[in-house]
């Protein structure tokens, strides 16, 4: 039977200012924001019609008479767990639309106008030679392409931000990345009597518990064993050797990380701090971002068999987004522009209350969008040691047996509390240093970055004040609408406050604070790579000391060659930088665990300067005065982000290569095994006797 859409009317978009009028109480900023969503809405609305009501008309006239569709959205509402087909139906039940490809088009092309490594890719170096596009050919394919619909246009997309293997530039299509696959069946890499091998994490039971009954119950009603699989050594995996289909997974889903090495550790299952608590990531063969798989075809030994036998395991997909009862309500709640969705001028936020405005804050984070899922770690594997003063945050800091040897735990650069993370280091410090303590492993396992000025207090609290500024040369690309923009902003009298672009967020290479009406874009500084001359800010250092509340030491509170850095080399953004000035300044020793076994890996993820989100690049321009610049990129009609690599920083060892590009291998490299994969703890016990005892 022939089926047509429902009528846009019964998106049930908002269509008048009427909706912000019980906001009356809040702010300025937020009734601001209420009604500038509703003028997107409009727009949306608009963008829409034609797409359903050509869809309805040709369905009509071929049938003669319009029937209603099942809505594969309405059946699956309400539903934490549901079947990734069942999923994906609802997905791809909104039509593909021609005025919402050419205003996210022209949105994303024109942020790659700010993208730092552009030039870079169209011949990445050795050994990142894997992540190598022309994004402009890219970007003009995706523009041309047929599609059936919206789903597979953000799709496509998504696959080719992606695949630039850099988690500071990405397409995210809030619409589309809700519904995130779990198998009950997290594979680990793990050596076993000298042989390291794919298994099903051996704590998998105690793992998938933790995700609850509703998840759990799937799988009895569909009469689905997946306990018994728990340790089972993995053989082949869709008939692939199973690091083949790590690397392959690596290649084309893992994204984030230049290096193939690191992608191919952040598709096993590992140990983390999400957000403050212990947690275990499912990796991104357990945990892949969309439901486009029903199951995975697995050939194992089961533990206390010597039997192989290839068994089919199902994904269930968990939905996080926000409540819906129908398409048209999925869209209007996770699809259409809303009040976040664009940047603000940030001259008009609060009037009259400028005086309470903060600096703004430089971040460099990647966003670990798969897997999403925060499932916490089984108890037993959270470390059993008492805490030290400063662990209620993202640190988690504890002393080892013998009291030699102090651990944080740093989970991310980018707390809830910016002034907390420092207050944090000094407590566990003086804890430290008043307990005995001579050494110290600092634990950066999936550390995903975040505050650039944290990575430097970090550095600075370890290493002391005596180096000077510890940041690296930075700089950002100066192409014509960045100039109009800095220019613009020193004409208005900005300073960083109100925007990133500003001199004021930066100091000069003598370490002085440069003024805000400096324009360091004029003149900007040809920079040539891969046959390409582009143009580049002059060069500057972050400025952090006037953010940083907890005073640091003239002098290293322990040796630095007793400092010792561990982890997966999942280690982005800031995390990052941060390792790579330990490492570069000091030669401190770094270890990274997991990995496919005699493939080289990096001991960092991607390593820019600073991130800017959609809202924030639009914000800058909004506030400069240039939203309307034949230049300017559009407000989004949709619910995304296009976020790019805004800064760029410089290697000390070559100031004409960013460290993104240089390779540097950790000193020492170490299989899990069953007692380290998902128990700090046992890692760091090991770690202090390999590299601190000996």
């Amino acid at each position: 039977m022939m089926e047509v859409v429902t009528a846009v009317s019964d998106i049930m978009l908002p269509t008048s200012y009427g909706r912000c009028l019980p906001m009356r109480y809040a702010s300025d900023y937020a009734v601001w924001r209420c009604m500038a969503s509703i003028r997107v809405h409009e727009m949306l609305t608009s963008a829409l019609l034609p797409a359903f009501a050509l869809a309805s008309s040709l369905l009509a006239s071929a049938r003669g008479a319009v029937v209603a569709r099942a809505d594969p959205c309405a059946s699956i509402a309400g539903q934490t767990f549901v079947k990734p087909a069942d999923a994906l139906a609802c997905m791809k039940s909104f039509p593909f639309n021609e005025t919402l490809r050419q205003n996210v088009i022209t949105v994303i092309s024109r942020v790659f106008d700010f993208y730092t490594f552009e030039d870079f890719y169209l011949n990445s170096p050795p050994p990142f030679q894997a992540s190598t596009a022309n994004i402009r050919a890219e970007i003009t394919k995706i523009n041309i392409t047929d599609f059936e619909t919206d789903y597979d246009f953000n799709r496509a997309i998504y696959n080719f931000t992606t695949k630039l293997n850099d988690g500071h530039t990405r397409w995210f299509p809030n619409c589309y990345i809700l519904f995130q696959n779990l198998l009950p069946a997290p594979l680990v890499t793990l050596e076993e009597n000298g042989v390291q091998s794919v298994f099903v994490a051996p704590d998998s039971v105690d793992l998938i518990n933790l995700l609850g009954t509703e998840f759990t119950s799937f799988f009895d009603s569909i009469g689905f064993n997946w306990q018994r699989l728990a340790g089972a050594r993995v053989l082949e995996i869709e008939g692939m050797d199973p690091y083949s289909y790590a690397d392959l997974i690596a290649d084309t889903e893992s994204g984030n990380y230049l290096d193939h090495g690191v992608r191919v550790n952040s598709v096993f299952s590992s140990y983390r701090i999400s957000d403050v608590d212990f947690s275990q990531r499912f990796g991104d063969i357990a945990g892949p971002q969309f439901p486009d798989r029903n199951s995975l075809t697995v050939k194992l030994i089961t533990v206390n068999s010597t039997k192989a036998e290839t068994v089919t395991i199902p994904y269930l997909a968990d939905y996080s987004g926000l409540p819906f009862t129908d398409g048209p309500s999925f869209w209007e709640a996770n699809c259409a522009a809303n009040a976040e969705t664009n940047g603000v001028d940030e001259k008009t936020v609060v009037p009259g209350k400028r005086e309470v405005r903060q600096r703004k804050l430089a971040r460099a984070v990647i966003r670990d969008i798969a897997p999403s899922k925060a499932v916490g770690l089984p108890p037993q594997f959270i470390p059993n040691l008492p805490l030290t003063n400063g662990s209620t945050g993202v640190i988690k800091s504890y002393i080892l047996p013998g009291n030699k040897t102090g651990v944080m735990f740093v989970g991310s650069f980018e707390p809830d509390d910016f002034n907390q993370f420092q207050t944090d280091t000094q407590a566990a410090i003086q804890q430290f240093k008043a307990s005995g303590v001579t050494r110290l492993i600092l634990d950066l396992t999936n550390n995903g970055g975040g505050f650039v000025c944290l990575g430097q207090f970090l550095h600075q609290f370890l290493a002391g004040n005596s180096i000077g500024n510890p940041g690296f040369q930075s700089t950002n690309r100066a192409n014509p609408l960045a100039k109009k923009i800095l220019a613009s902003d020193i004409a208005l009298g900005l300073n960083a406050d109100f925007t990133f672009y500003t001199a004021d967020n930066w100091d000069f290479l003598n370490n002085t604070p440069i003024p805000a009406t400096v324009n360091y874009n004029n003149p900007s500084v040809p920079f040539h790579i891969n046959g390409v001359t582009d143009q580049n800010s002059q060069r500057f250092f972050d400025d952090c000391d006037e953010s940083f509340v907890v005073p640091t030491p003239d002098q290293p509170p322990f040796d630095l060659n007793n400092v010792i850095i561990v982890g997966n080399a999942n280690c982005a953004s800031t995390c990052a930088m941060f390792s790579t000035l330990m490492f570069e300044r000091h030669g401190t020793r770094i270890a990274i665990f997991g990995g496919k076994p005699g493939l080289p890996m990096e001991y960092k993820g991607m390593a820019g300067n600073q991130v800017l989100e959609w809202t924030d690049i639009d914000s800058e321009i909004k506030t400069a005065n240039l939203k309307d610049d034949p230049l300017a990129p559009p407000d989004l009609l949709v619910n995304s982000d296009m976020r790019h690599n805004w800064r760029t920083a410089w290697s000390f060892f070559d100031e004409n290569v960013p460290i993104a590009y240089v390779s540097e291998k950790p000193q020492f490299r170490f299989a899990y095994t069953t007692e380290t994969y998902n128990n700090p703890q046992n890692l760091w016990l090991f770690a202090e006797k390999e590299l601190l005892d000996n």
